[in-house]
C-alpha cells in the first residue's frame, strides 16, 4: 500500500511518461466490466519491464478511467497511483532482473 508521499512522487514521475496503450471497447467487456486476457497480459508485461505505466482510456469506452483504475490494479496485483481525466497511472514492483526500480 502506498502512502500519500509515495503516491505524489509516482505521480510526478508519471507526468513525463507517454501512455503505453489505450483502453477501449475491445479491452473491456461492456456487459460485466471484465478485461480481456490479452490486454491484461500486455499491461502486466509492461509493468514487469517498467514498474510505472500510464494508460489512456478512450472516449468511446463504456467506462471511465476512475471506474477502471482500481479494477485494473486489482486484476494485475498493482497499485492505482492516480486517475486523471482519461489517464490511469499504475505501479507494481518488478522482481525481474535488470529492471531499473523506481526510487521513492
Amino acid at each position: 500500500m502506498l502512502n500519500s508521499k509515495q503516491r505524489s512522487n509516482l505521480r510526478s514521475l508519471a507526468a513525463d511518461l507517454e501512455p503505453i496503450c489505450q483502453v477501449g471497447r475491445t479491452s473491456v467487456n461492456e456487459e460485466d466490466g471484465t478485461f480481456t486476457q490479452t490486454f491484461l497480459d500486455g499491461v502486466s508485461l509492461a509493468l514487469d519491464a517498467r514498474e510505472l505505466v500510464k494508460l489512456t482510456v478512450l472516449k468511446n469506452a463504456a467506462f471511465t478511467a476512475a471506474e477502471l483504475g482500481d479494477d485494473l490494479a486489482a486484476e494485475l496485483g498493482a497499485e492505482c497511483v492516480a486517475t486523471i481525466g482519461h489517464k490511469i497511472i499504475l505501479y507494481r514492483y518488478s522482481n525481474k532482473k535488470g529492471v531499473k526500480h523506481v526510487e521513492f
